[in-house]
């Protein structure tokens, strides 16, 4: 059959505009031009903005392999590479397209100015310039010194500057301009520290890679709270699993119970959503965050598994059975790995589940101590308080036949009337906020004699067994010396 071709190409003005909106943010943006850094061999990266100028500039220095005037002009090329070539161990690209489209969703104006052996090269992406002529034309500049921050490229290396910022200060008034900038950008170099933060550590490569924002080296965010005591690692991680020739590792994280951290320690693995909100799986594409805070529709958020997170480590030749998109924040599992996480999810989450519900150690067989009781029956699950209890024991006994009627009452009125929607909303979402308030001194004094005479089978005399097993009890250890004077003036011991 014959068949008649045209050339139909794309109208250059048209489809350039297009490319500003495939989704990208500052951060997404700027992450994306430090993958093309690290590609570079870069050992040092700085993120380079002066706000108070009236045309603000963004650049991004690194000091990694530099271009040759004919790899620039490849680089600049819209679909400069092949997602299905083959690429260096840590080279972050894929389409080709990650410089361009990132730095075109913030500004109108991309200049990269690059030297390689001694040599300086540079190319302008001016969108204006395209808009007009209709053309795909870069502008090739003859002088480089009026470029800005052209004077911190003193070796090899490649600097990206973004000009005429109408992404991030468009709409913003003059006044605000210079306040704006500095916030959106000190929002993003928060981004990177996590992104990167295998990188700014050294685990990802075997030497820390220092990344700077106007000289402020960035610090590594590790979202799995490695290095604390209490962090719990699956026994069996890290799991490995073949896809397609090539392994896929999965390893399982539970946080430390918020009672463990420090504030400081609680604001940076809780993050700016929350614990909540950050659950999940957390997946790296050659040591480089792509997503996270996701079940992949394998499991819900929920409060109780809020302290579990999976970290999964990916290589770059599984791209497309993981569905990465061009500003790489987007993926999906392949379908035999997604198949195996699903059998996973029950027990990749039962470390939270445990935290949270077996916080305190029980210090009897018989879980006489405990004054709330989990209890479990038909699929449903209640509390109720605990008619085992020192405290309710003695009482209980000391009442009368109506007396202990009442009291009886009482506890079902407390058991029945438990906000329990109202606990679970709260402690969702701020768990820190939610306390369990503490007893005046009379009460504790008064709890501690009740407790101190049931376990002793109602005698008052000093038993060392009794004492022991109480400064283990809450809420006696916390205040230990306290209810140890209070005993001691109660019984009259000497």
């Amino acid at each position: 059959m014959k068949v008649e071709t045209k050339e139909l190409a794309p109208q250059a003005g048209m489809l350039i505009e297009s490319m500003r909106d495939i989704g990208y943010s500052l951060e997404t943006a700027l992450a994306d031009i430090i993958d093309n850094s690290i590609a570079a061999s870069a050992s040092r990266i700085e993120i380079l903005v002066d706000p108070a100028v009236e045309n603000p500039a963004i650049a991004i220095l690194d000091d990694g392999s530099g271009m040759t005037k004919d790899t620039l002009l490849i680089a600049m090329r819209a679909g400069s590479s092949n997602p299905r070539d083959s690429r260096a161990k840590f080279d972050l690209g894929r389409f080709g397209l990650g410089m361009k489209t990132a730095s075109f969703s913030q500004c109108r104006r991309l200049t990269v100015l690059s030297r390689k052996g001694g040599t300086t090269c540079a190319a302008i992406w001016d969108l204006d310039h395209v808009a007009k002529t209709d053309r795909w034309e870069i502008l090739i500049p003859a002088d480089h010194s009026g470029m800005p921050f052209a004077d911190k490229l003193v070796g090899d290396g490649t600097l990206v500057v973004w000009q005429n910022l109408d992404r991030i200060l468009g709409d913003v008034a003059e006044a605000q301009r210079q306040q704006v900038l500095a916030q959106r950008v000190d929002e993003a170099a928060s981004h990177i520290e996590l992104v990167f933060h295998r990188f700014l550590s050294g685990e990802a490569t075997g030497a820390k890679l220092p990344i700077l924002l106007n000289n402020r080296p960035l610090q590594p965010h590790d979202p799995f709270g490695s290095s604390h005591k209490a962090t719990q690692r699956a026994p069996l991680d890290p799991e490995a699993f073949p896809i397609k020739g090539y392994e896929v590792t999965v390893q399982t994280f539970t946080l430390p119970h918020h009672t463990k951290l420090t504030p400081k320690q609680y604001e940076a693995l809780a993050g700016k959503q929350g614990f909540l909100r950050n659950q999940g799986f957390y997946l790296y594409r050659e040591k480089r965050l792509i997503i996270w805070g996701t079940w992949f529709g394998l499991a819900q958020q929920r409060p109780i598994t809020q302290l579990t997170r999976v970290r999964i480590d990916m290589p770059k030749e599984l791209d497309a059975e993981w569905k990465i998109d061009v500003k790489k924040a987007s993926a999906q599992p392949p379908p035999a790995l997604r198949h195996q996480l699903r059998g996973l999810v029950d027990r990749i989450c039962a470390g939270s589940k445990r935290v949270y519900n077996h916080k305190g150690k029980k210090l009897v067989a018989d879980g006489q101590i405990d004054v709330w009781q989990r209890i479990q029956d038909k699929g449903q699950i209640r509390y109720g308080i605990n008619p085992d209890h020192p405290v309710v024991a003695q009482l209980n006994n000391e009442l009368s036949d109506d007396g202990r009627q009442r009291l009886r009452a009482l506890i079902r009125l407390t058991e029945t009337s438990l906000p329990i929607d109202s606990i679970f909303a709260d402690k969702g979402g701020n768990p820190t906020a939610v306390i369990s308030g503490d007893l005046s001194g009379d009460e504790l004094g008064l709890v501690a004699a009740d407790t101190y005479r049931h376990l002793n089978g109602g005698m008052e005399t000093n038993n060392i067994s009794v004492i022991a097993m109480m400064q283990m009890m809450d809420p006696f250890r916390s205040r230990w010396a306290d209810v140890e004077a209070m005993l001691k003036t109660h019984f009259a011991w000497s």
